[in-house]
């Protein structure tokens, strides 16, 4: 059942079902999820994909990405997701969603209505091997300088939903957690 991705429409609809590989190869639009866990300094936690990743192996990207399985609430695919890339529990807040393709080199396609979670935590990440090659945390003003000065290092999900995250990102929004 991993790799079986939910169908949508631009609404989150769900439409069908179809597998992770083929979904990608037709750029099918599907639903996916992305966390931003931030510290109590303000700063977010990066990884960086781990090499063999299907698509934008070794670029580093927000704390947790990825879909929620066939039949599976996103209030229980991202706890488990976190737990499985990052090897952390931390309570996530629904920020926003946001929808974007793009295409790879490789000739697959990330279609997805993306829906971000924000946490906050001061937990050490014990990440799995398989899905993360390193991490850090970093202030989101040197994330965007540094996304501007090396946009090749960064996913394309990353540098299309920060300007949003920026948005979101309040002393009042940290304060609800």
């Amino acid at each position: 059942m991993d790799d079986i991705l939910i169908l949508v429409d631009e609404k989150d609809n769900a439409c069908g079902k179809m597998d992770k590989l083929l979904v990608h190869q037709l750029g099918l639009l599907h639903r996916a999820f992305s966390v931003f866990i931030f510290n109590s300094k303000g700063e977010l936690l990066l990884q960086q994909r781990a090499d063999g990743k299907y698509h934008s192996e070794g670029l580093w990207t927000n704390t947790c990405c990825s879909h929620p399985r066939f039949g599976e609430e996103l209030s229980e695919a991202i706890p488990r997701r976190l737990m499985e890339e990052m090897g952390m529990n931390c309570k996530t807040n629904f920020a926003f969603s946001f929808l974007y393709k793009t295409t790879f080199e490789n000739g697959l396609t990330e279609h997805e209505l993306d829906h971000v979670y924000f946490g906050i935590s001061d937990d050490i990440p014990v990440p799995a091997s398989s899905e993360v090659k390193n991490w850090k945390y970093i202030s989101l003003s040197e994330l965007g300088d540094n996304i501007l000065l090396h946009p090749e290092h960064y996913t394309e999900w990353m540098k299309i939903c920060l300007p949003k995250v920026k948005e979101h990102v309040t002393e009042h929004f940290i304060t609800t957690f």
